[in-house]
């Protein structure tokens, strides 16, 4: 077989898996025991396999997520209140499926943002668009998107994105016009797309920390009510991090 114009072709289609495939049987010795149909498969599904992994790698590359991290890291053992039976269940991504929200609250340090991270690498695994942004960056970003025309935009990616994460929610009050802005993503979302939010307030002092009542009953009544909910406790993951660093 004339297999260098072979391997030019498939690098000219943009068929690298097959292409890396077909080397790597020119190395195996026992490769003639395997009929044709058998070592087209075996080259067909290495392109898959490589196709799948490039999509994988571009949709973490756009989820920015602030933690590199899995489920499978995270640590059941520490007394914070994290029911593994609850996060097995979000591990198989009906809820975004269902377009259903997570809120996650406790003290600072521990994990809040971890667990989102986690959530959002494995709903990327499963094939989600997702994004994170720290609620201040999200309103930053909006501010200047109306300064340059980018808005109409941004919000638009925002309305698509399958799993958008919004971290430290209420750390700062909002403006009337952040207050606006995170409405019409609400609502563009409702029922069709998933937000994770994490906060350091428990769910019930959020409607004071919104500020105004009547935004503050209609960003709620779209975020909360078709929510799961965890609500850690105990003590910083960091300094228990520290301390075992130090024994």
């Amino acid at each position: 077989m004339l297999t260098h114009p072979t391997l030019e072709k498939l690098q000219s289609l943009r068929l690298p898996g097959m292409l890396k495939a077909l080397q790597e049987q020119q190395r195996m010795p026992d490769i003639g025991t395997l009929g044709f149909e058998e070592r087209l498969g075996l080259l067909i599904d290495r392109e898959l396999t490589e196709r799948e992994n490039r999509r994988l790698a571009t949709r973490l590359k756009k989820a920015k997520l602030r933690h590199c991290c899995c489920l499978e890291d995270l640590d059941f053992k520490a007394s914070r209140g994290l029911d593994k039976t609850l996060i097995l269940s979000l591990a198989a991504c009906t809820w975004i499926a269902r377009g259903l929200n997570l809120l996650i609250c406790g003290p600072t340090g521990i994990g809040k943002s971890y667990l989102a991270c986690a959530l959002g690498h494995k709903a990327s695994l499963e094939g989600y668009s997702v994004l994170y942004l720290r609620l201040p960056r999200l309103f930053e970003e909006l501010r200047l998107a109306k300064a340059d025309g980018r808005y109409g935009k941004l919000m638009l990616g925002y309305a698509k994105t399958d799993l958008l994460i919004l971290d430290d929610w209420g750390l700062t009050p909002m403006a009337d016009a952040q207050r606006r802005d995170l409405l019409e993503i609400l609502e563009d979302r409702y029922g069709k797309r998933s937000t994770i939010v994490t906060s350091q307030l428990p769910v019930n002092a959020w409607h004071e920390a919104i500020g105004d009542p009547t935004l503050a009953d209609a960003i709620l009544d779209r975020l909360v009510h078709n929510a799961h909910k965890i609500e850690l406790k105990g003590d910083s993951m960091r300094k228990h991090a520290i301390s075992l660093d130090q024994n």
